[in-house]
């Protein structure tokens, strides 16, 4: 059981973050519509069940302490993810929701268009996506799940390898005709734009091609799809993955280069929290990914 001591009510929570976020009494009074008086008693009514005085009082002004700082940022999480959990509870009662983090280019090019057969099979369930570039605490954050690149060592989570990247340089038919590459020495002079997260693709795709790395000179992205446009603009040669570069080709945006689909720096994996490994929309999610992932894994081999 926890201690009702350390569980305050949401009366006194929400005015002492109102407070906190207004400045005054008065201010946070208006906001919650209830008198200045009423937010004055709670506040106090919060720090004496807390046994720590949370606000220095100079005359009318209330300062806030350093104490009172740190605990309103876990009040404001807390009371985040209670908002959410409602909002989705009324929104679905019946399925659940999949709250799902996820990389901008791969969530737009290789999930987001095999959705509809997941939402199709399971029609009860929500998903929720938001993009996030970097890893991040699963605790603070609240996602259910993560599409992560790199390897399996994100801490105190479970791990799905969904495939490796296989990257291929790619170039505008425009820049390619002013600059013909017939083999590997043809790339000499000729922009390489590079990604953040991967500071050693081209390193890794010159050894695949048999030859020493060039030096690299291009301008730096920090995701794909602004790298993709730049490459479609004749800015110079960027390295794809193949999910996002098949279409390009495909649609004669871009033309590939020498050796195709080498193998990257890493993999694309699910990944999640262990206190969420059995909840049940990620098990549905997960094993409707597993059987995606079955025809891609056949070919591959």
């Amino acid at each position: 059981m926890r201690p009702r001591r350390f569980l305050p009510s949401m009366s006194l929570l929400s005015a002492f973050e109102a407070v906190l976020k207004t400045g005054s009494t008065a201010a946070a009074a208006r906001e919650l519509d209830l008198t200045q008086s009423t937010v004055s008693r709670l506040v106090q009514n919060l720090e004496q069940q807390l046994g720590r005085q949370l606000f220095e009082r100079h005359r009318q002004k209330l300062v806030p302490t350093q104490a009172a700082h740190a605990y309103g940022r876990d009040v404001t999480r807390a009371l985040d993810l209670i908002q959410r959990g409602s909002m989705e509870l009324a929104a679905n009662p019946g399925g659940g929701t999949l709250s799902l983090a996820i990389l901008p280019a791969f969530g737009t090019r290789w999930l987001a268009p095999r959705l509809g057969s997941f939402l199709v099979k399971h029609p009860g369930i929500t998903i929720n996506l938001a993009t996030r570039l970097k890893r991040f605490n699963f605790a603070v954050e609240g996602f259910d799940a993560a599409i992560h690149f790199g390897v399996d060592d994100w801490r105190d989570a479970g791990h799905m390898m969904l495939f490796e990247e296989r990257l291929t340089a790619c170039i505008s038919p425009a820049l390619l005709k002013d600059h013909p590459v017939a083999d590997v020495d043809g790339m000499a002079g000729l922009p390489l734009l590079q990604l953040e997260t991967r500071p050693n693709a081209w390193r890794i795709w010159f050894a695949a091609q048999g030859a020493e790395p060039a030096s690299v000179t291009g301008m730096l992205f920090d995701q794909f799809a602004t790298m993709t446009q730049a490459a479609i603009s004749g800015l110079g040669v960027a390295l794809l993955p193949d999910y996002l570069a098949d279409a390009e080709i495909a649609e004669t945006r871009l033309v590939p280069l020498l050796k195709r689909g080498v193998p990257g720096s890493g993999s694309y994996w699910l990944v999640w929290p262990q206190s969420r490994a059995s909840y049940p929309p990620l098990e549905s999610f997960r094993a409707w990914l597993a059987a995606e992932l079955k025809p891609q894994a056949t070919s591959a081999s």
